[in-house]
């Protein structure tokens, strides 16, 4: 949750913007080139696309990342494990550094097929993060629209 001047920093922050339009698109991107593993997983077929497609994935993690630790820091005070997004970061650094495991396999010349797998990894330890981040910002929500309404009805109340 927020405090009131946290949450005022977070509307006045142009990488909240920025997070609410490449988090969408990273998600996309992840829907499609998890398709595309799985399918190379059990087919064989396509590794180009599918390796264009995670390359693609990891570019938008780290953009998210790094846009991510700017806003972090507009919020909070903090680039990086700020106290009140602890978990988020240590998800984020968990999918990160597993998205980054493909740069280490490829360069020990893991087989295609191998390869795959640690991106299926991967993607699993970004799919728990991503839930992470809708769940507390669904909580946040609810948060905000119950004190929201308390408010409201403590000024209904005053003005009887």
């Amino acid at each position: 949750m927020y405090t009131p001047e946290q949450l005022e920093r977070r509307n006045a922050s142009r990488w909240t913007r920025v997070q609410i339009i490449l988090a969408p698109i990273q998600f996309l991107v992840f829907l499609i080139s998890f398709y595309l593993v799985i399918r190379y997983l059990m087919t064989g077929e396509g590794y180009v696309i599918t390796t264009i497609s995670v390359w693609l994935k990891i570019a938008l993690i780290w953009a998210l990342t790094i846009t991510g630790m700017w806003w972090e820091h507009d919020v909070y005070g903090h680039y990086f494990m700020a106290p009140e997004f602890f978990w988020e970061d240590l998800g984020n650094l968990i999918a990160i550094l597993t998205h980054n495991a493909y740069f280490v396999v490829q360069w020990l010349q893991w087989d295609d097929r191998s390869v795959m797998l640690v991106m299926l990894f991967a993607y699993i330890t970004y799919l728990i993060n991503a839930a992470q981040f809708v769940s507390k910002g669904a909580r946040s929500l609810l948060h905000r629209r119950a004190v929201r309404r308390a408010q409201e009805q403590t000024q209904i109340e005053a003005a009887s």
